[in-house]
């Protein structure tokens, strides 16, 4: 466990809240925070006594998405096992049984958006900013959003979210069918807290059926098109195109 990952339980012990806890960083999310998260996960998903899971992140940004230094650095090199922390905890959201909700505000970046296709509802606050840099880093899309996108969206809007890399907002995630909710600006504890407990005065057995039921169509080809995925972005990994992105990430930052 990770200071940077709070996991606690509410509710009588049903709910799992899961919060980043990272805001000096605007929780971007760490190796250790990823094994942290995929542990919370796992472990609700095995105890019959959790009705639902929360993820949320703590501050003014859901998360800016992976600490890329960090993350460099935790990468496997060609021919290793690639069954690093960040693919553990999206195969666990993917395969996971119990009802997920996140409340979003600020920014969701990278894997702060693409973690939101294995979440059951999602709350975004007005003014919320969502993106998926993955070609601007020299790498390709991520948790089967290259699958999830295009079926949510169309291919042409999934093209300017994944090719061009483009961001959108609350609003727009609403209309594609990413968000579930968008909540008036300074509103998103209080909309997450009814939707949280719309949930729970629901039948147990009945929403845990039907949660299911809304996953089982593409659960194995999700699986798949992660590992698909996966093999591309461990090659991309060391190609010149991500060096020199990476490089002028960190040269930008310093400048800023």
């Amino acid at each position: 466990m990770t200071d940077h990952i709070q996991v606690e339980r509410a509710h009588g012990g049903t709910v799992v809240h899961i919060t980043m806890a990272r805001p000096e960083a605007r929780n971007a999310i760490t190796v250790a925070m990823y094994e942290a998260m995929a542990d919370a996960v796992e472990q609700a998903g095995k105890d019959d006594e959790v009705r639902l899971i929360t993820i949320r992140g703590e501050g003014v940004d859901f998360t800016a998405g992976n600490d890329l230094m960090d993350f460099m650095q935790a990468m496997p090199q060609p021919g290793e096992d690639t069954d690093i922390p960040v693919w553990r905890f999206l195969r666990a959201m993917a395969n996971n049984e119990v009802p997920v909700i996140a409340a979003v505000q600020g920014n969701a970046i990278g894997i702060g958006t693409t973690m939101l296709f294995h979440c059951d509802l999602v709350i975004a606050e007005e003014g919320c900013r969502f993106k998926m840099p993955f070609t601007e880093l020299g790498l390709v899309p991520e948790a089967a959003s290259s699958m999830i996108m295009p079926a949510l969206s169309g291919r042409r809007k999934a093209a300017r979210y994944l090719l061009l890399s483009d961001s959108f907002d609350a609003h727009e995630a609403e209309a594609i069918g990413l968000v579930s909710h968008v909540a008036p600006g300074g509103q998103l504890d209080a909309m997450f807290d009814k939707v949280v407990g719309k949930l729970l005065a629901k039948p147990v057995q009945s929403v845990r059926l039907t949660q299911n039921l809304l996953r089982k169509c593409d659960r194995e080809a999700v699986i798949a098109r992660m590992d698909l995925e996966n093999g591309h972005f461990a090659e991309r990994l060391t190609s010149d195109e991500l060096k020199q992105a990476i490089t002028e990430f960190f040269a930008a930052r310093s400048k800023a």
